[in-house]
């Protein structure tokens, strides 16, 4: 005959549906953002990381902080959820900051999963030590009878109480209102191109200025698009006015190319001008130029 199990020991024979809900959509997000060509999926992207920046931290903050079904009912939890999550993914990004990580995009992803699935775990901690019948639980399949309860609970509230709940539900709706705008519709910055070319070693230095006559000098060229637009360029490089190389090169916006480039020069001489111009196809005249002097012996 098997012993009774004590009061003071619970047990969930399934992991709880919300958070096993969270967590998936925690995961879901990261090859999203991460893997290619997933991450080139902007739709599908914007869909599965707004919650994550908006709702899920908070949710599972508030799983964790109040397990039982009494401590808020669904309105509250919603709202708090987001309003929870508005402010500690600013704070998430504000403590990245002052780490070698710095704040971008991945990083960010990886703390704010981190911290979402910790709490939906520790929010299932919580909940096991708490009899079956006093446990916050989300039934999907009676989640419009939820729905209806709440409306009815609503009409039930004070003036002051529907008020201030009435504020909170249509500040939500605003920030996220904003931050879809945001997303969708970025502002557009200053339009720019970095053109830059760096030594052998990948830095801005050892500039292969002084050679012998075919001896191979060697730098690396790079191109930036800041342009908010898909950009054809033209690459040409000159040495004493003679075209010696050419190249077309196709950026997206904040896409980045480098290429090496090697060169011989055929004679002597000081001060022999190594041009590389840089020109955007569809307009006149040179975009940007750079150049080395290279003395020849």
């Amino acid at each position: 005959m098997k012993a009774p199990i004590p009061k003071n020991r619970m047990e969930i024979k399934h992991f709880p549906n919300d958070l096993a809900l969270v967590i998936f959509l925690t995961l879901l997000c990261i090859p999203f953002v991460l893997i290619a060509p997933l991450n080139e999926i902007s739709p599908i992207r914007i869909i599965l990381g707004l919650p994550l920046v908006l709702f899920l931290p908070g949710y599972s903050l508030i799983a964790t902080l109040f397990p039982r079904k009494d401590d808020l009912d669904g309105i509250e939890r919603v709202a708090l959820s987001f309003g929870l999550s508005i402010a500690i993914s600013p704070l998430l990004g504000l403590a990245l900051n002052y780490t070698p990580f710095g704040i971008r995009l991945t990083p960010i992803l990886i703390v704010l999963s981190v911290f979402t699935i910790s709490l939906a775990i520790g929010a299932y901690v919580r909940r096991s030590k708490i009899p079956e019948g006093d446990r916050f639980v989300v039934d999907f399949n009676e989640f419009k009878d939820f729905l209806l309860a709440q409306v009815f609970f609503y009409k039930k509230k004070k003036c002051v109480d529907k008020i201030l709940t009435a504020i909170l539900i249509i500040s939500i709706v605003l920030a996220l209102s904003v931050t879809v705008y945001v997303i969708v519709t970025p502002k557009e910055g200053e339009k720019f191109t970095e053109f830059y070319i760096l030594g052998q070693g990948g830095m801005a230095e050892d500039y292969p200025t002084n050679l012998t006559v075919g001896e191979k000098g060697e730098v690396i060229i790079g191109v930036v698009n800041h342009e908010y637009a898909a950009v054809t360029y033209h690459l040409e490089l000159k040495l004493n006015g003679e075209v010696i190389d050419q190249k077309s090169i196709v950026l997206t916006h904040n896409e980045t190319w480098e290429g090496p480039f090697t060169f011989k020069p055929k004679k002597a001489g000081e001060d022999q001008k190594l041009e590389f111009l840089l020109y955007k196809v569809g307009e006149e005249g040179i975009y940007r130029s750079l150049h080395l002097w290279v003395d020849v012996i």
